[in-house]
C-alpha cells in the first residue's frame, strides 16, 4: 500500500499528474472559488459544517469532533458508492480542503486504504490561493496584449468572438467576470463570480495562451461590474497598443438596442441603471427617457445615454492615456457584415505584431 503523498505546490504542471482533483470543502466554500479541474465531494455540507463549528465554540470540542466524524464518515461512504464507484484501481486523486488539515486527511486516509494512490495538497486551498495572488498581483503578466478600443456600442465583444474564429488569441474579460462592463452590464441569467473565482478563471485563461503571440482584449476599465482586474493584468493592458473602432453614434445606438434586448425588456433594470449614473439625470430628462421607453424608441434613448455619459467617459479615458492608437478602423454600420470586415482588419493588424 502506497503512503499518502504530500504535494507542496498547486501549479498546473504538478496537478496535471493527477486524474482527479477533489475539493472536500463545503459546497459554499467551493462555490466561492476552487482549483481548476476540481470536483466538489464535500465531507461536510454547509449546514453540517455550521452545526459542528457552533458546537465546537459554544459547547464541547469533544462533542463537535464526534459529530463531525460521524458526518464525515457518512459523506465519504456516499461518495464511495456514487462519485467514485467507477474509478479504476490506478486513478490518482489529489485532495485538498481549506488548509490541508482534518477534512482532506480524513478523505485521503480512506482512499489510500482502499488502494488508490492518493495525494493531499499541503496547505490546502490556501496554497493554491497564494499562488494565484502571487501571479496576478506580484509577478509580471507574461501575455502581450493588444487592446480593442471604441466607444460604447462599437460591437467589441462580438468582434472579439470573430477574432477567435479567425485563429487569434483573445481574452473576454466580460465573460470571465459575468458582466458587460457598464451600468447596464449584468448578463442575463448570470451572477458575477466572486473576486477569487474571477481571478482563478482569469489565470486559467492566461495559462492557456501561447506567450509568443499577442492576445486581443477589450479596452475595459479596471473594474468590470463589481470585479477588479488584478494589478499584473491591468499593468499589461495599460502598456498595450490599441486598435480603435470608430462608428457613428446612430450606428452604435442601433447595435445596442439589439445587444441589450434583455435589458430593454425589463423596465425595472433600466430604471435601476438610471439611478447609478454618475451624473444623475434631472427630473425632466428622466421623464423624457421614460417617455422614450413607453414609445419603444430605444435607439433615441441609447443615443441620449451615450451623449450624456458613455462617450464623454471614454473621451476622458483616452485623454488620460495620451498615446495615439495603433490604428483606427472606421465603420458606417455595425451589422454582421461590417463586424466581419472589422474583424478581418483587426486580424491583419494583430498578425503583424
Amino acid at each position: 500500500m502506497q503512503p499518502i503523498q504530500m504535494v507542496q505546490t498547486a501549479d498546473a504542471d504538478t496537478t496535471a499528474a493527477f486524474d482527479v482533483i477533489i475539493d472536500v470543502r463545503s459546497p459554499g466554500e467551493f462555490a466561492e472559488d476552487h482549483m481548476p479541474r476540481a470536483r466538489n465531494l464535500p465531507v461536510l455540507d454547509d449546514a453540517q459544517r455550521a452545526e459542528v463549528g457552533t458546537i465546537y465554540v459554544q459547547e464541547s470540542r469533544f462533542r463537535a469532533n464526534r459529530l463531525g466524524a460521524a458526518y464525515v464518515a457518512e459523506n465519504i461512504a456516499h461518495h464511495l458508492r456514487t462519485a467514485m464507484a467507477d474509478w479504476s484501481p490506478t486513478t490518482r486523486p489529489l485532495i485538498y480542503c481549506w488548509r490541508g488539515g482534518n477534512r482532506s486527511n480524513a478523505m485521503a486516509t480512506i482512499l489510500q486504504r482502499v488502494g488508490w494512490p492518493t495525494a493531499v495538497l499541503h496547505g490546502g486551498y490556501r496554497t493554491y490561493r497564494r499562488q494565484v495572488q502571487d501571479e496576478l498581483y506580484e509577478q509580471t503578466c507574461p501575455v502581450r496584449f493588444v487592446l480593442l478600443d471604441g466607444d460604447t456600442g462599437s460591437a467589441k465583444t462580438e468582434i472579439l468572438a470573430r477574432l477567435a474564429e479567425r485563429g487569434l488569441q483573445m481574452l473576454d474579460l466580460e465573460d470571465l467576470a459575468g458582466h458587460r462592463g457598464s451600468l447596464f452590464g449584468g448578463l442575463a441569467g448570470r451572477q458575477q463570480p466572486s473576486q477569487k473565482m474571477f481571478e482563478s478563471r482569469l489565470l486559467t485563461a492566461l495559462k492557456a495562451f501561447d506567450p509568443s503571440r499577442p492576445v486581443v482584449v477589450e479596452a475595459e476599465s479596471s473594474k468590470i461590474g463589481d470585479r477588479m482586474t488584478p494589478p499584473a493584468v491591468w499593468r499589461a493592458m495599460q502598456a498595450a497598443p490599441r486598435i480603435e473602432i470608430v462608428a457613428p453614434r446612430a450606428a452604435r445606438a442601433r447595435y445596442l438596442v439589439s445587444a441589450y434586448a434583455d435589458i430593454i425588456a425589463d423596465t425595472e433594470r433600466l430604471e435601476a441603471a438610471f439611478a447609478r449614473l454618475p451624473i444623475p439625470p434631472s427630473p425632466a430628462r428622466l421623464e423624457a427617457w421614460r417617455g422614450l421607453i413607453g414609445a419603444g424608441d430605444f435607439e433615441t434613448l441609447a443615443s441620449a445615454l451615450m451623449e450624456l455619459h458613455y462617450d464623454p467617459a471614454y473621451a476622458r479615458g483616452r485623454r488620460k492615456d495620451g498615446r495615439p492608437a495603433l490604428a483606427q478602423i472606421a465603420a458606417d454600420a455595425l451589422d454582421e457584415a461590417n463586424q466581419s470586415a472589422i474583424a478581418d482588419r483587426v486580424a491583419g493588424l494583430v498578425s503583424g505584431l
